[in-house]
């Protein structure tokens, strides 16, 4: 694709940056035949083409406006384009870039405006966030079914955490919101990693995620200062990998390196982290696992496996393969490819296209006939959860055979 961009802003990295990813896209439209926006508008400015094409303008000085901002609004950032490409233009880096520039240009109606600075202020923050939730889950039964169903129902911590001391220790990530919502994730995956001699230590602190697709890159930044600080001690003293539960976190540290590329202070930090960062399936996948072999008992699970593994992190068919390997029944899942609609806040800020995700997604889901869902991404299990009538669960506790 050729471009225009003013040589003031090729100057610059993030202008750089851009015109290469542009002038990589041969725009074949491959990228909407993938694209859950653009499969429920039939717009291709509500495709991944047509919002390139949008950035393109928008970066080469064509004026840009609350309309050029909805179509980038709507994208669930799922990856599926990415994934689909072939030419590897790398999506994800360039929406960053156009959001931001919109951002900056076009003021968002005050009632918008707050609503994201609401999510910003709070979901990073444990202290914050969990009290609130605490709140809605006690409020609950009060309120009408179609705000009800928004709030997750509270899961009491009933795992306890192994208190053995292993030689071999990894790190493990609670991260903001799961340890409110789901608590026994975590310490499920402790107890496995337990019977395979490993002890996992817990990490805290929000992955920036939430800040980064909310087009707040330094606020970003400084959750992943913060957090490189907190946890490189813990690198130091030996821990050998960095386990991740909820594969949105997953996708974000593991580009750590590439956020913080440009920081003297901590680019060499952030590029150790990335290349310790596994999902947890990465780790069980290369571990001895036959002591786990009869723990499904031909159980039928229908797994859902979110974007941010399998177009994020480009992992795709482990999970299914140690759920198998565990005596599991998988069942199939049509049109695995496609978003549930969860998407960190997208669930949140475009409800009415999330929830028309969810229920293609959910339909998808209990096609066959399932006895429990599995995910393995907190924000998709929640929003699954929301209207399932069948168990969800993150993958890793049907491992841990506790639910």
């Amino acid at each position: 694709m050729q471009t225009k961009i003013k040589e003031t802003l090729k100057k610059t990295a993030r202008g750089k940056e851009a015109d290469n990813i542009l002038r990589s896209c041969v725009h074949c439209g491959f990228c909407n035949a993938t694209c859950p926006t653009y499969q429920l508008l039939g717009d291709e400015l509500d495709g991944p083409r047509g919002r390139v094409y949008l950035i393109k303008q928008a970066l080469e000085g064509q004026s840009v406006s609350d309309k050029t901002q909805r179509h980038l609004d709507r994208c669930l950032t799922c990856l599926a384009c990415e994934t689909t490409c072939p030419s590897g233009v790398r999506y994800s880096h360039l929406l960053d870039i156009g959001r931001e520039w919109v951002e900056q240009r076009v003021t968002r109606r005050w009632r918008e405006a707050f609503k994201r600075k609401a999510l910003r202020a709070i979901l990073p923050y444990p202290n914050r966030f969990k009290p609130l939730l605490r709140l809605g889950q006690w409020l609950r039964p009060l309120l009408p079914f179609k705000l009800k169903k928004t709030i997750p129902v509270r899961q009491p911590a009933k795992i306890a955490w192994p208190t053995t001391q292993h030689s071999r220790t990894m790190l493990i990530l609670e991260g903001c919101v799961q340890p409110a919502i789901a608590p026994n994730i975590n310490a499920a995956a402790a107890q496995v990693f337990d019977r395979l001699g490993i002890s996992l230590l817990r990490a805290k602190g929000c992955c920036g995620g939430i800040s980064q697709h909310l087009a707040a890159p330094e606020e970003a930044r400084q959750f992943m200062r913060r957090n490189i600080d907190a946890w490189w001690p813990l690198i130091e003293a030996g821990a050998e990998a960095f386990v991740i539960t909820a594969s949105g976190c997953g996708s974000v540290v593991k580009e750590y390196a590439y956020y913080l590329q440009s920081d003297p202070d901590y680019a060499d930090k952030a590029k150790h982290i990335s290349e310790l960062t596994y999902d947890i399936s990465e780790v069980l996948a290369k571990l001895d696992l036959a002591s786990f072999q009869a723990v499904g008992n031909n159980r039928k699970v229908a797994f859902h496996a979110p974007c941010s593994l399998q177009h994020g992190q480009k992992i795709m068919g482990v999970v299914e393969s140690i759920l198998k390997a565990a005596g599991f029944e998988l069942t199939a899942v049509p049109d695995a490819h496609l978003c549930c609609g969860s998407a960190g806040t997208y669930s949140i800020l475009e409800k009415e296209l999330s929830e028309q995700l969810l229920e293609n997604k959910m339909n998808a889901l209990v096609s066959g006939s399932p006895e429990v869902i599995a995910t393995a991404n907190i924000g998709c299990l929640s929003h699954l959860a929301s209207v399932a009538a069948l168990p969800v669960v993150h993958w890793v506790e049907l491992l841990a055979d506790v639910s």
